[in-house]
């Protein structure tokens, strides 16, 4: 695939993604206003569709929608898809609320979004179909070499080799142990002759996998190849070190490497999940608790003497404490703040035993999202004491402070939740919770609550 060519699919794609909105557009104003095929188009919404326009771009742009086309997998293409359909439609509801020149209605909105969703997923489908049989075929492969046969080296040869997707075509490896061309390795020659070779036959990238001791011969190459105008990468030997993928920035001439991706810290990514939380707590609070809350007060009283709600300091995002909010299933004690509750603890309430089974009482927790405090999906905050102790106990607790805490979460769904009976347990709660910081997406967090929502109806043994 030469570079004209992929600018015109990325084109291409671009134009008929913009052709499907705006068919998805005027179809719903046809629909809800009457409008005639062919009649003369009002002008009272044309700045209203150039909104919508601009908002699907910058939706499809900070998503990187239009790139890499044909490397992209299948999967990571419908997910990146799916997240910029719910990026436009939170940004167009918000335009909205904030703009009363917006003539378009709810309605409007939502009807014209499900059919673009429909005929864009669909679309995607069918050209994710109609590229899988060319699909290597259409990517220009660049020919690398690798500098150094070692284990790094064949490390590196494997991966690019695997993955095909990055566009790489290995060549051969140059090492001065001319011998493991007997191990079957594709030796070309000894270092001296790469960047030679490289010249002679049209190579487009020379990685170096040279152990750190060859540290003056590395020093030369790196020199000799910006002389001859060659593109040269260096494969730093950390792998015994660091044994999962690490994010390397560049603060100036110096790298930092982050131990883990925290897909949350991209601000667009935080906005839409903030946008989620309101929306979605604001409907809870309006349309149940609003009217379920009054209901409970009633049952509770009439149970047991004592307070509604059940206000605790728990720990937040940073570690911060804030008060969470639930539904009292205890009678009131002295040991709320210090001991967790355990199966058939004496100090659970009978409408309190049923409550907690069935999660009812963390649903005030929707004020706590409403006020920034905690989220509706997130690791479960814990009692001061707990957080005290565990950190104590497991070296990565703390990580999981780098989020909001949630209603619901990953581990949660997972059966790992209840009395916590020794730290082995907690770890799995723990590494649960890092996996849901470091593979966080929207989709996450819709599967995570329709999962909740069916462990709540049929139960969970670990309720309790």
């Amino acid at each position: 695939m030469n570079y004209r060519y992929t600018r015109i699919s990325k084109g291409v794609n671009l134009l008929i993604d913009f052709l499907i909105l705006n068919f998805s557009l005027y179809t719903t104003l046809v629909l809800e206003t009457g409008l005639a095929v062919g009649d003369k188009f009002p002008a009272i919404y044309r700045g209203d569709f150039l909104l919508l326009n601009l908002i699907w771009f910058y939706c499809g742009s900070i998503n990187k929608l239009y790139e890499d086309i044909y490397k992209r997998d299948a999967v990571p293409t419908i997910r990146l898809t799916i997240r910029s359909l719910g990026i436009y439609i939170l940004l167009a509801l918000l335009l909205k609320l904030v703009l009363i020149q917006f003539d378009f209605t709810n309605q409007f909105l939502v009807y014209s979004f499900l059919i673009f969703a429909f005929l864009l997923l669909l679309w995607k489908g069918v050209f994710l179909l109609i590229r899988r049989p060319n699909r290597w075929s259409l990517i220009r492969y660049k020919k690398v070499v690798i500098v150094g046969a070692g284990p790094l080296g064949r490390d590196l040869n494997d991966h690019l080799t695997k993955h095909r997707q990055y566009g790489y075509q290995m060549v051969g490896f140059f090492d001065d142990n001319l011998q493991l061309s007997e191990q079957g390795l594709p030796i070309i020659g000894q270092v001296k002759d790469c960047l030679a070779y490289v010249e002679e036959n049209n190579i487009a990238e020379v990685y170096c996998a040279l152990p750190d001791v060859a540290q003056e011969k590395i020093l030369c190459l790196m020199r000799e190849a910006d002389r001859r105008m060659i593109r040269f990468r260096l494969v730093p030997d950390v792998k015994d070190y660091f044994k999962k993928n690490f994010m390397v920035e560049m603060y100036g001439h110096l790298p930092v490497l982050t131990p883990r991706k925290e897909p949350l810290e991209d601000k667009a990514n935080e906005m839409t999940k903030r946008a989620f939380d309101i929306i979605f707590s604001t409907l809870v609070l309006v349309f149940f608790l609003s009217w379920f809350i009054p209901l409970m007060a009633i049952i509770i009283k009439l149970d047991s003497s004592g307070p509604v709600f059940f206000r605790q300091l728990r720990s937040g995002k940073d570690n911060e404490p804030f008060y969470c909010l639930k539904f009292r299933s205890m009678t009131v004690n002295n040991d709320a703040d210090s001991v967790q509750a355990s199966r058939r603890d004496a100090r659970i309430t009978k409408v309190g035993a049923f409550i907690r089974k069935t999660s009812i009482d963390e649903l005030p927790q929707f004020l706590n999202v409403l006020m920034g405090d905690m989220s509706v999906v997130g690791p479960r905050p814990h009692m001061l004491k707990h957080t005290s102790d565990y950190s104590e106990l497991i070296e990565k607790f703390m990580v999981r402070h780098f989020l909001i805490p949630g209603i619901t979460g990953w581990a949660q769904v997972n059966g790992l939740r209840g009395e916590t009976k020794d730290s082995l347990y907690m770890e799995k709660r723990v590494e649960a919770d890092i996996w849901y910081l470091e593979n966080w997406s929207f989709l996450l967090d819709m599967k995570i609550i329709v999962l909740t929502v069916w462990q709540s109806v049929r139960g969970n043994k670990n309720a309790f």
